[in-house]
């Protein structure tokens, strides 16, 4: 949900802003600059936290991927991309280089249920083909 707050609306502007300088102080002058800086007004936008993938998985991915495209003979970015393909699925696009095969989604956009489904994706794939990829509990907390 995004509300706009035309730059006239100085009353509703200044007790948002307020607003958030109590709970935040430590982005206050963020805050205050900001709004001095918007000549035509502001907009809020509300959304829904997402739980974003842990450290702790990234880490795990990073590594292990790593390790297993090093053993297959391919380059981290290109496992990354494999990977990414076979867990999210991919499409087929036309470039001027030609035909290139993109993944439907990307780690970035992952939550941490789904980053697990991509490190599952590795543990199996790696396995398939014979190289192992040691289990760690602490990726599925």
């Amino acid at each position: 949900m995004r509300i706009h707050i035309e730059r006239e609306e100085k009353t509703t502007t200044a007790e948002l802003v307020f607003t958030l300088c109590r709970q935040f102080p430590d982005r206050s002058l963020d805050l205050m600059q900001l709004c001095n800086g918007a000549s035509a007004g502001i907009t809020l936008e509300v959304t829904p936290t997402k739980e974003w993938h842990t450290r702790s998985q990234q880490n795990y991915y990073r590594k292990w991927s790593r390790e297993f495209s090093s053993w297959c003979g391919m380059t981290p970015d290109e496992m990354h991309e494999e990977l990414l393909c076979r867990c999210y699925g991919s499409e087929e696009v036309e470039t001027k280089m030609g035909m290139r095969r993109r993944p439907l989604q990307r780690s970035s956009e992952a939550s941490k249920l789904n980053f697990s489904e991509l490190i599952d994706t590795l543990v199996n794939t790696a396995g398939e083909m014979g190289f192992t990829v040691p289990l760690s509990e602490d990726i599925y907390d």
